[in-house]
C-alpha cells in the first residue's frame, strides 16, 4: 500500500500509537504531503522542543521508503475538481486538507487521518 500521512497521524506515529506504527510499517511507501510538512514545521516554531521535533522529522524523512509530495499541474486540476464538488454539496474542508486530498487522489494514495471531513470525498481512499 502507498500511504500518505496527515499531520495528526504523524503526531500519533511519533507518540507512538501502536496501531499507527503498524499501519506505517506495513506500507510499501509513505508520502508526506507538502501541507503536512508545512503544518508540522509551523507547529515546531514556538514549541519548547523545536530542535528535537525538527530532528525527529528529518530522521523520519530520511528513511528510504518516506518521500515528500509536492503539487504539480495535475494536482492543481484535481484540487479545482474536488473544490467544486465540495462547494456544490456545501461541505467545504480546510484548504490544506483539500491539497492533501488532491495529492492523494492524483497519486492513488491511501490517506491515514483522523479528520472526519475527509468522509465528504468518496474518491479518497482512507485508513
Amino acid at each position: 500500500m502507498k500511504l500518505a500521512l496527515d499531520t495528526n497521524r504523524y503526531v500519533d506515529l511519533m507518540t507512538p500509537l501502536p496501531q499507527i506504527v503498524a499501519v506505517v510499517e506495513q506500507a510499501a511507501e509513505v508520502f508526506m504531503p507538502f501541507a503536512v510538512l508545512a503544518e508540522l514545521r509551523a507547529g515546531f516554531q514556538d514549541a519548547s522542543r523545536r530542535s528535537a521535533n525538527e530532528s525527529v522529522l528529518e530522521k523520519f524523512m530520511s528513511r528510504p521508503f518516506v518521500r515528500p509530495l509536492f503539487p504539480d499541474d495535475r494536482t492543481i486540476e484535481m484540487y479545482a475538481k474536488l473544490y467544486s464538488e465540495l462547494r456544490r454539496t456545501g461541505r467545504m474542508i480546510p484548504t490544506n486538507d483539500l491539497w492533501i486530498a488532491a495529492l492523494c487522489v492524483q497519486h492513488g494514495l491511501t490517506l491515514c487521518s483522523r479528520d472526519r471531513h475527509f468522509d465528504h470525498l468518496p474518491q479518497l481512499a482512507r485508513i
